[in-house]
C-alpha cells in the first residue's frame, strides 16, 4: 500500500526519522513543525494520512486534530510522550483513527499508518457503493444475439483490457459495463461512472480529472476527480462520442501513461485505472468529421462489444418483462403478470427505445392498469397502436412457385431494406449492423435496385 504521509511534529529530530522510516516502507514523507503549517500544507498537498504530535507550540494537537477532522476527510494517528488516559479518550472522541505514546515503536507506527489508510480507503468505496443499487440486474435473454455479448464479456472481463461498447440508446450499455466490471480482478474496488454527456464541455476536465483550489471560479478547494476515485478499480466513460477533443487529448494520454495533473496543478498523480467506455455514436464518421481522435478509438477500442438492439432480441421479451414484473413487486407495486395476447403485443413493437422503453411501460402498466392480469388492449393503448395493429398476425414472405435464386434474391431485397430502414438508411451504420463490407453493400442495394420509400 501507498500514500503520503504528514507528520506535524515541532521535535525535528522525531520529522527526520519518522520520514526516513516512512520513505523505507513506500511512502512518501511530508513534515512540518507546527499545527499551523501542518494545516497550510493540506490545503496544498495530497495528503492520505497525518501523523500528529498532541503536545506543541501554540496550536496543540488537538485543536489540530479537530480543524483537520471538520476540512478535511483524513484518518489522524495521534503521538505523544506526555500521554494520559484521559488524552488517548478525548483524541479517540474527537475523530483521531489510533494514539500512540513516545517514544516511538516503529512497528506499531507502520502497522497504525496500514490500517488507517486501508481504513479510510474501505469507508470512501462504501460511500460510493452505497450511492448505487444495492443489486447489480443481470443481462437477461436467451437470444443468439444477447448469448453473444454474455460470451465476449466472460472473455474479456479477467483482463485489464479497454472495451469500448457500442449500441443504440437503452439498449443496456451500463449494465454490461457493470457486468465486465463485477466479473474482473477490480470487483472489489467500485466502478466509477461518468456521462459524458450530461457534463458542460468546461467542467468534464475538472470532473475527470478534479482540481487544484483557486483553479476557476468557484473551485474553493482542492477536489478529486473521477480518475482519482476509480484508482485500483474501473472508470465508465459512458457516450464517449460526446466528449471534447481537449479532454480526450487528456483522457488518451492517462491511458497510455495512467498519470495526470489537476486542473490548475502541476504535481503529477499516478493511478491505475481500467477504462471501459460506451457510445451510441458512429465513432468511424466522428473520427471523419474530426470531432473524435482516432488514436483514442483504437486505444478505446481494443475489444469492441455490440449490444443489440430490442428487435434484434424481439425472444427475450417474455424474460425480460417477468425480470421487470419481479423488481417491481419487490419495490412494493404489487403482483401482476401479462396475458398471452398481451405478450403478443409487446413481441409486435417496434421498441425504438430499446429495454428502458421496454421497462418504462411495464412500470406504467403495473401502475395504471387496476387489474391483476394485464390484457391486450392495455398495452395497446399505452404503446399508442390502433385495435389493427395490435391484433395483425406476424407477417411471413410467401414465395408462390418462384425458383430458388428468385426467392433469395426477394429476401435479400426484403432482408436489406428493413435493416437500412431501421439505421435511417445509414450505409456505414447497417454494414457494421449485419456483418457485411459497406462496398459490399453498396453493391447489393444497386444490384437489387433498393431505395426508400416515397413516404
Amino acid at each position: 500500500m501507498s500514500g503520503t504521509v504528514l507528520i506535524i511534529d515541532d521535535e525535528e529530530s522525531i520529522r527526520d526519522s519518522l520520514s526516513g522510516i516512512i520513505a523505507d516502507e513506500g511512502f512518501s514523507p511530508l513534515a512540518a513543525a507546527s499545527a499551523e503549517d501542518g494545516l497550510e500544507m493540506l490545503e496544498q498537498k495530497d495528503v492520505d494520512l497525518v501523523l500528529l504530535d498532541i503536545w506543541m507550540p501554540g496550536m496543540d494537537g488537538l485543536a489540530a486534530l479537530e480543524k483537520i477532522k471538520k476540512r478535511f476527510d483524513l484518518p489522524v494517528i495521534m503521538i505523544s510522550g506526555h500521554g494520559t488516559i484521559e488524552t488517548a479518550v478525548q483524541a479517540t472522541q474527537s475523530g483521531a483513527f489510533d494514539f500512540i505514546e513516545k517514544p516511538l515503536s516503529y512497528d506499531k507506527i507502520i502497522l497504525a499508518i496500514n490500517k488507517g489508510l486501508h481504513v479510510a480507503r474501505l469507508e470512501r468505496d462504501n460511500k460510493i457503493l452505497r450511492g448505487r443499487s444495492t443489486a447489480t440486474p443481470k443481462l437477461t435473454g436467451n437470444s443468439v444475439a444477447i448469448s453473444k455479448v454474455r460470451e465476449q464479456i466472460e472473455l474479456v472481463a479477467p483482463t485489464d483490457a479497454s472495451v469500448l461498447i457500442r449500441g443504440g440508446h437503452g439498449t443496456g450499455k451500463e449494465l454490461v459495463a457493470q457486468t465486465i466490471h463485477d466479473k474482473s480482478a477490480r470487483s472489489s474496488r467500485p466502478m466509477i461512472e461518468v456521462n459524458c454527456a450530461a457534463i458542460p464541455e468546461d467542467l468534464i476536465e475538472s470532473e475527470l480529472f478534479g482540481h487544484e483550489k483557486g483553479a476557476f471560479t468557484g473551485a474553493t478547494g482542492r477536489r478529486q476527480g473521477k480518475f482519482d476515485q476509480a484508482d485500483g478499480g474501473t472508470l465508465f466513460l459512458d457516450e464517449i462520442g460526446d466528449m471534447s477533443l481537449k479532454s480526450q487529448a487528456k483522457v488518451l494520454r492517462i491511458l497510455q501513461e495512467q498519470k495526470f495533473e489537476r486542473v490548475g496543478g502541476s504535481r503529477t498523480i499516478r493511478v491505475d485505472v481500467r477504462v471501459l467506455a460506451a457510445t451510441n455514436k458512429n465513432l468511424e464518421e466522428e473520427i471523419v468529421k474530426e470531432t473524435f481522435r482516432p488514436d483514442l478509438f483504437y486505444r478505446l477500442n481494443v475489444v469492441p462489444i455490440q449490444v443489440p438492439f430490442l428487435r434484434e432480441r424481439l425472444e427475450d421479451i417474455p424474460l425480460l418483462v417477468e425480470a421487470f414484473l419481479l423488481q417491481f413487486r419487490q419495490k412494493g407495486l404489487g403482483e401482476k403478470k401479462f396475458s398471452a395476447k398481451a405478450m403478443d403485443v409487446l413481441m409486435r413493437h417496434s421498441w425504438p427505445g430499446n429495454v428502458r422503453e421496454l421497462r418504462n411501460l411495464i412500470e406504467r402498466l403495473i401502475i395504471m392498469t387496476p387489474d391483476d392480469v394485464i390484457a391486450d388492449n392495455n398495452v395497446a393503448l399505452f404503446l399508442g397502436m390502433s385495435e389493427s395493429q395490435a391484433s395483425r398476425p406476424v407477417q411471413v414472405q410467401t414465395y408462390g412457385h418462384v425458383g430458388f435464386k428468385e426467392a433469395r434474391s426477394r429476401f435479400e431485397c426484403d432482408y436489406l431494406k428493413v435493416k437500412l430502414q431501421e439505421n435511417n438508411w445509414n450505409i456505414s451504420q447497417t454494414a457494421e449492423r449485419i456483418g457485411m463490407e459497406r462496398s459490399h453493400l453498396h453493391k447489393k442495394i444497386k444490384a437489387l435496385n433498393i431505395q426508400p420509400d416515397k413516404e
